[in-house]
């Protein structure tokens, strides 16, 4: 049956305990063997991809599993093919074991039961993850994760400049308007339908709109006009300020970094606070690149991975997602020599010896700490970044 496998495992846990939950564990790894994990993941990133590619590596020397990384422009691709299938009728024997999932893509499979789980509190090392400061790591843009994802790497906006040409880099959205009449041409983001161009609109609509706590509930026909009006006329004005006067934009991330490192602009937008430091160590950036946050907090999230209803091999993905949890795993993606991604962890979980593998991780003067980034605040409900992608779409691109 669908949910079979851990409905066991929490049955278990309730009769007999912790070492029962071992025992279900122990039997969930013995399947695994021999099984192999198709991770769709977003394929945009050499550092990421990397990283992966390391993970594959240690499960199969660890478990006898097998990962392979299905590269994804958009993630969008792997959710159109889980519901394809359920469209079909294939309840069994999916080509998707596990995805990179956040956001509407996961509230779209939530919605129309297509995920596997609960399964995420059967992993191990779940029990390390903060579920308690870190309200993202149980919310996914407002959606209540219950169990159906698991987290493993967090992300929060930052906006990366060029110290040798920018001495004081703005630290609001409407001082970035400011500084880009200032400097016209030296800014720019990336299209909207790329999650960064679409989340920079996002950031933008935190700090204009008149009650922000509006955007943790749907955009309605009612709302949405009234709302986003000062996102569009704050946008109206710095379009013009833009890279390329606001007529083309980079189609993602790296295309945004190679732009900086041309020197073609100035200051761009990220969803990795160490970025700058990953890119500077990966010789993608001058070494005078540094990390600004801005005074009143930027929009931060988790990143999960999700296993659908129908994967071939639900023993193998879980055990390739409790190994992301691993806190020597979430240490080594934590170092910005690999991915610098902050750690989903909660230290006071962690073992003396758990918590020194982060302590003892390099630092760069383009590294920020947590306490840097500063507030951390939560993705809007999804339906706001569909309607906002849509009507920037309507009001510039015709």
């Amino acid at each position: 049956m669908r949910f079979a496998l851990v409905a066991v495992i929490a049955a278990a846990c309730l009769v007999f305990g912790a070492d029962a939950q071992v025992a279900a564990w122990s039997e969930i790894v013995a399947k695994a063997r021999g099984q192999t994990v198709n991770f769709n993941a977003w394929g945009g990133d050499e550092s990421t991809n990397a990283f992966i590619e390391w993970v594959g590596a240690e499960v199969a020397a660890r478990h006898g599993v097998t990962l392979r990384h299905v590269k994804l422009a958009d993630t969008t691709e792997a959710v159109t093919r889980v519901v394809a299938e359920k469209t079909a009728g294939r309840e069994r024997g999916g080509s998707v074991d596990l995805i990179w999932l956040n956001g509407p893509n996961f509230l779209a499979l939530k919605q129309q039961n297509l995920l596997y789980g609960p399964f995420a509190t059967a992993l191990p090392n779940y029990a390390k993850v903060d579920t308690t400061q870190v309200r993202s790591n149980v919310v996914d843009f407002t959606i209540a994760v219950d169990g159906y994802e698991s987290p493993w790497r967090r992300a929060q906006i930052a906006f990366v400049y060029d110290a040798k040409r920018v001495p004081e880099p703005p630290r609001s959205m409407p001082a970035l308007l400011a500084w880009a009449r200032q400097h016209p041409g030296r800014i720019t983001h990336p299209g909207v339908r790329n999650f960064l161009g679409s989340t920079f609109l996002k950031q933008a609509l935190y700090e204009l709109a008149a009650d922000p706590s509006v955007l943790q509930t749907p955009a309605t026909d009612d709302n949405f006009a009234a709302v986003t009006a000062p996102l569009w006329q704050w946008y109206d004005e710095l379009r013009p300020n833009l890279w390329r006067k606001g007529l083309q934009f980079p189609q993602s991330g790296p295309a945004q970094r190679q732009l900086l490192n041309d020197g073609e602009i100035d200051l761009l937008v990220s969803f990795n606070p160490a970025e700058a430091a990953v890119s500077v160590n990966a010789g993608l950036l001058p070494p005078t690149v540094r990390t600004v946050a801005w005074r009143h907090g930027t929009i931060g999230n988790t990143s999960f991975v999700a296993i659908p209803f129908n994967a071939s091999s639900k023993e193998a993905a879980m055990v390739v997602a409790d190994f992301l949890l691993d806190p020597a795993t979430q240490a080594r993606a934590q170092d910005f020599r690999q991915l610098g991604s902050f750690s989903v962890l909660d230290p006071a979980k962690l073992s003396a010896v758990e918590r020194k593998r982060f302590d003892d991780l390099p630092t760069s003067p383009a590294l920020p700490t947590l306490a840097d980034l500063g507030t951390t605040l939560l993705e809007p409900h999804p339906s706001w970044m569909t309607r906002i992608a849509g009507e920037w779409e309507k009001r510039y691109t015709k």
